[in-house]
């Protein structure tokens, strides 16, 4: 073995580079070979040459409740993530399945309700939902797709197992990373890459705007696009400016545009120009102060009516938030059997959900054993990781579920697989097993895809099983392989 991984220790669970000590998996061998010729400090420069490049462009993004308000580098790891082709086929058909249920009962949801009068889905679950838009209620998007953008958070356990821990259908953000992430390898690393057979991740804003042309209303062939953002102030707006950029399309926010006769203008220095598609980045909430919260300077008044009457598309379409509440989730299977007739190929990680008596006084008596969701909650915000909690935030969060038990889930803990990562260890660096996870992408055009890589996010913090960046987390340039090694 190369002095790289002499000191590598591997953890109990899951190693996703090793089989056993000293042994890689085979679609890992080749790069644990060429990494050997690589010294501590010469991946250490590497490694300042990365956080340099990440600094330039401005790579960055905001904690939120940081009282300093200041834009962090996302912290970024060397050792790529590395899917080999089979298993990638059962992520891509396995997420795709999902997004297609998922997207159908949204159609069901706001149009005839089926699956509410069949009571597959209790129909108190949805409608207690903050994010249920009982307003759209016989509205249906044009081609019947609510789901044009989707971030599905898959972890693998203890065995290697993928299951799928959320999904993400209103404004998912991390593709920004995923293309920078490829690019400062690649600069970093250009021979590492000639012989290993890496998928290309660059095709993602073509497609994406291909997609969102083709929503344009009544087929208009050079349709108006922009990408409506909250501002600056957004924690993922680095993601909206890198995007519109490699798009080509017009930045917005919500005081740039106007709506006149249902119809949606951007304001420029020649006058008003009709906008067609919009890909919002705004939450419904703010979207319209017509419809939704009426303090919202981010959103556009009017903007419902134009989206109601077809004179502007909106991607993602309003109300998907209640396909991914984090009580409905237990859901998707059974909606997967429901309108597919199909056995899902990825699973749930098991969830209790605290709005069911019989599952609430489980999680209460089991507090300290499970980790506890805010359903409304996401980025790491509102849980309970209840292994290293104190008595303190149990009874708070006790007092929380007794509060509004249907705000909350609970699941097990899932030791969660863990990759090689370059740490800090004095004066050289070392490597040491954290914990990841993976967010693919998934886009519906004119056929559903998926981003060739996602996310991998790592838990930078020994032990930690939170790999939100906001929560102390990174991520890493993930190689999907043409074949398994």
């Amino acid at each position: 073995m190369k002095p790289l991984f002499d000191h590598y220790q591997m953890k109990s669970g899951f190693d996703e580079i090793f089989e056993s000590s000293g042994l890689p998996r085979p679609h890992y061998r080749r790069l644990v070979e060429r990494l050997g010729n690589f010294t501590s400090k010469d991946l250490a420069l590497k490694r300042k040459q990365a956080e340099q490049a990440f600094l330039r462009q401005g790579i960055t993004f905001t904690v939120y409740g940081d009282p300093q308000q200041t834009e962090k580098i996302f912290p970024f790891d060397l050792l790529p993530r590395i899917i080999p082709h089979t298993e990638w086929q059962i992520i891509e058909e396995g997420t795709k399945q999902r997004v297609r249920a998922l997207n159908m009962f949204l159609v069901d949801l706001y149009g005839e309700q089926r699956i509410l009068d069949d009571q597959v889905v209790p129909r108190e679950l949805v409608e207690s939902s903050e994010h249920f838009q009982k307003d759209l209620v016989g509205f249906c998007p044009p081609k019947g797709v609510f789901i044009h953008v989707s971030g599905i958070d898959l972890v693998r356990n203890h065995e290697g197992q993928y299951y799928v821990l959320e999904d993400n259908l209103r404004t998912p953000s991390g593709i920004s990373y995923v293309l920078e992430n490829r690019l400062v390898m690649k600069h970093l690393f250009p021979n590492l890459f000639a012989d290993m057979h890496v998928r290309p991740v660059d095709h993602y804003p073509t497609q994406l705007l291909e997609n969102l042309k083709g929503l344009a209303p009544l087929g208009k062939e050079n349709p108006t696009v922009v990408l409506l953002t909250p501002g600056v102030f957004n924690s993922a707006y680095f993601e909206h400016s890198f995007l519109s950029l490699q798009m080509g399309i017009q930045m917005v926010e919500g005081r740039d545009l106007v709506v006149e006769s249902d119809k949606v203008f951007m304001k420029t220095t020649q006058g008003l120009e009709q906008i067609d598609v919009i890909y919002r980045r705004v939450d419904d909430a703010f979207l319209d102060p017509e419809v939704f919260r009426q303090d919202s300077v981010l959103g556009v008044p009017g903007l419902v009516r134009a989206y109601r009457a077809g004179n502007v598309a909106l991607a993602n379409g309003i109300g998907n938030g209640i396909a991914d509440d984090k009580a409905v989730y237990t859901f998707v299977p059974k909606m997967i059997d429901y309108y597919l007739n199909e056995k899902p190929i990825l699973h749930n990680v098991p969830t209790y959900r605290c709005g069911v008596p019989e599952d609430r006084r489980y999680v209460l008596e089991h507090l300290g054993e499970l980790v506890v969701k805010a359903v409304a909650e996401s980025g790491g915000y509102g849980m309970l990781m209840g292994p290293s909690s104190t008595k303190k935030e149990q009874t708070e969060f006790r007092k929380k579920i007794l509060a509004n038990p249907r705000g909350y889930i609970a699941q097990p803990v899932v030791t969660l697989s863990h990759h090689p990562c370059l740490i800090d260890g004095g004066q050289t660096l070392r490597l040491m097993g954290r914990h990841v996870d993976l967010r693919p992408f998934v886009l519906w055009g004119e056929d559903i895809t998926l981003s060739l890589g996602g996310l991998t996010r790592v838990a930078l913090k020994e032990g930690s099983l939170v790999v939100n960046s906001s929560q102390g987390g990174g991520s890493k340039d993930t190689w999907v392989l043409y074949g398994d090694e």
